[in-house]
């Protein structure tokens, strides 16, 4: 018995995993499904991508042999269901409630009406089926055992039963088996999940924006209380406070720049591309205070700016080495994770308005080993509470030490750790951590024993804004910012590798210099880009930078309800994409025409020859508490309101008949001038992006 235990490790699995939400092609394990070399001999699973290699193919027939089924038709309907582990959406077929489950989610009548999408639920009764099928059959170690209906291990002692000596009647066991399903939940039908590609999302017909405000902010965060307060920060390292005014309401943003929330630019360098990259507010925020900030040190000015050179003997990398790429001083630059807390009793930090710039805890610090391409976003997962860390490819030409694929190295990886328990001095030694964190159990180097701990997804170039749907957690999205040709947005999980420098996007990408060595396109499988765009097709100098956006899950437009934003820093675009078909992971994207509204609270300058707002760089979006988006530009921030203030025909729209807002003279010829620190930043990001 002991070899039929390790061949159920796969279903073990589920028992240790934060399973995703709703619908994303994903397997059990949450990595994505992988491209098949050859075909499965005995699952049916071999058109695109699957959840199983060969390997585990072959463990699943000896699992499903052991069962010794003589009836053939039993036989059939339970082959199906020990396959459903290669499905591609696997990750949310074994799961109900987030509750691991040893068999998938059986369609069943008697449950709500499946999703309308799947046209593989064309028989619904699906669990009514097995139990005819298999009621008087007897199973050795059936999976069907009412123990087993939330957990995925068998029992150790092999017993033989039918579904009659486990279950009183069919509909106790498909109230067990087949759960609630609504409709953006899966049920298995004994067939592969197949999505009816007519269900799509149409495409708004335009955004309309409205100005709230003229000051330039590089990162916007929702207060973590659920209020109408919002966090925004700015490259040379303060944070503020503000209240956001309601739609249709009139006000501009309450922000006084002349009183920050925090000012921590003693502490960060400011040049070029550096500064404070980003800022993050633990979920718990309103009891505990703790909020973290993202930001680049100088080690010559700083005794503090002290860490590990990202090029360093475990990658293969010799710092001395590197000048000869990069004028810069290896390692002087150094990219910093630091804990704070907000001002106030446990009683008062919801209300805090000042917090102390005195460093808590230093979580994480690593030497850059170029002056660009470091990403510095951080954020906190709103299903499993981890901080997430995304970090470029520490920069040059071509990543020439190809650290973005090297699997030991931190650069050109979005990182995943834990920041709620500290580790002992011998995590530290064992895990070779870069700081005051601790590795979550469930990180990919829990199954791939080459990968630093730390690393969650990797094979990025410079990801710029990522962000988690609010509905659907397990859609992480991120921006990655292309070298010559290509911009892309991907829908991370977990050891996805994104392809650089193999590919930028899906163009394979051939690097000028490689002391870092190469990696061959042959020997990975690498997850292309969901949305993308060529340089050459928004302007002729060629130029772009994506910048991540949110899916848009406001109810004040709600025909762009659902559809993912995100813009250019240069070209002054914004794109709405949508899933077609939906649930599939698929996105088709729209370039959009958008304007200012005429009433908006402060006068939008025009593009000339244009309606549209004169955006100049958009730096980043923000999303709100409300959902409502906002995009953070070089010449203000302005936030998505309903289309039919700017004569955008939105048939879902609810007009009421509340007087719309009036424009504020007094505000509208406030040009407010930029942070130096984003004035820099566009230059050394155009410098950057054009010349690297």
């Amino acid at each position: 018995m002991g070899g039929l235990l390790n061949i159920l490790s796969l279903f073990s699995l589920l028992l240790l995993l934060p399973l995703p939400s709703y619908p994303l092609p994903l397997c059990t394990n949450l990595r994505a499904p992988i491209s098949l070399k050859g075909r499965l001999a005995f699952c049916p699973y071999n058109d695109g991508k699957v959840c199983c290699d060969a390997a585990e193919d072959l463990q699943l027939r000896k699992l499903f042999d052991a069962m010794n089924i003589s009836d053939s038709t039993c036989s059939a309907v339970v082959k199906s269901i020990i396959c459903a582990s290669c499905d591609p959406f696997s990750a949310e077929l074994f799961e109900v409630k987030s509750s691991p489950r040893s068999v998938p989610v059986l369609c069943n009548t008697t449950a709500s009406t499946p999703i309308s999408s799947l046209s593989s639920q064309t028989n619904n009764s699906f669990c009514s089926s097995v139990w005819e099928a298999c009621k008087t059959v007897s199973i050795l170690n059936s999976p069907f055992a009412p123990a087993l209906q939330t957990k995925a291990e068998l029992p150790q002692n092999a017993t033989l039963s039918t579904l009659t000596d486990l279950w009183q009647s069919e509909s106790d066991f498909c109230s067990a088996f087949s759960g609630s399903s609504d409709e953006k939940s899966l049920c298995f039908s004994g067939k592969p999940v197949s999505l009816n590609k007519s269900d799509t999302l149409p495409p708004p017909k335009g955004i309309c924006l409205e100005k709230i405000d003229n000051g330039s902010y590089l990162n916007m965060v929702a207060h973590p209380d659920g209020s109408n307060r919002a966090f925004f920060s700015s490259q040379p390292g303060k944070i503020w406070l503000a209240t956001i005014p309601d739609q249709d309401s009139g006000d501009t943003l309450e922000l006084d720049e002349s009183s920050p929330f925090v000012d921590l630019t003693d502490q960060v360098h400011l040049d070029a591309a550096f500064g404070m990259m980003g800022m993050a507010f633990h979920r718990n925020y309103a009891t505990n205070g703790r909020f973290f900030a993202s930001f680049n040190c100088d080690k010559d000015k700083s005794p503090a700016c002290a860490g590990r050179c990202a090029c360093n003997s475990d990658v293969s990398c010799d710092p001395s080495e590197l000048s000869s790429i990069d004028t810069g001083k290896p390692c002087r630059y150094h990219v910093v994770v630091a804990e704070y807390s907000a001002n106030g009793s446990s009683s008062s930090l919801s209300t805090a308005e000042k917090a102390s710039p005195v460093e808590v805890r230093r979580i994480f610090t690593m030497g850059l080993p170029f002056t660009a391409n470091h990403g510095g976003q951080i954020l906190f997962g709103p299903a499993d509470g981890y901080l997430y860390i995304m970090m470029g490819d520490g920069g040059s030409k071509g990543d020439p030490y190809n650290f973005a694929q090297n699997k030991k190295s931190i650069l050109g990886k979005i990182l995943r750790v834990d920041v709620d328990n500290m580790p002992s001095e011998q995590d530290k030694v064992e895990h070779n951590l870069w700081g005051n964190y601790t590795v979550p159990q469930d990180n990919p180097s829990s199954e791939d024993k080459q990968m630093e701990p730390s690393i969650w997804a990797y094979g990025l170039r410079n990801p710029w804004r990522c962000s988690f749907d609010s509905e659907r957690p397990s859609y992480f999205v991120c921006a990655d910012v292309g070298q010559d040709q290509y911009e892309e947005v991907d829908i991370i999980s977990k050891g996805g590798n994104y392809g650089w420098r193999v590919y930028e996007g899906p163009v394979r990408f051939e690097p000028q210099k490689s002391p870092g060595g190469n990696t061959s396109a042959d020997s990975i499988d690498p997850i292309f880009p969901v949305l993308g765009y060529s340089h050459s097709e928004i302007n002729k100098l060629g130029s772009a930078a994506i910048s991540g956006g949110y899916v848009y899950r406001a109810q004040t437009d709600p025909c762009t309800y659902g559809s993912y934003l995100y813009g250019d820093l240069y070209a002054s675009h914004i794109w709405a994409a949508s899933e077609t078909p939906q649930n599939s992971g698929n996105f088709t994207s729209t370039d959009m025409p958008f304007s200012c509204a005429v009433d908006s609270p402060i006068n939008c300058e025009s593009v000339p020859n244009s309606d549209s707002p004169a955006l100049k760089i958009i730096f980043s979006f923000g999303e709100d508490n409300r959902k409502d988006v906002y995009i953070l530009t070089q010449s203000g921030v302005y936030r998505v309101v309903r289309p039919s203030r700017c004569n955008y025909a939105c048939s879902k729209e609810v007009m009421t008949t509340a007087k719309p807002p009036q424009a504020s003279p007094s505000r509208g010829y406030i040009m407010a001038i930029p942070h130096m620190g984003l004035m820099l930043l566009v230059s050394a990001v155009l410098f950057l992006d054009l010349f690297l």
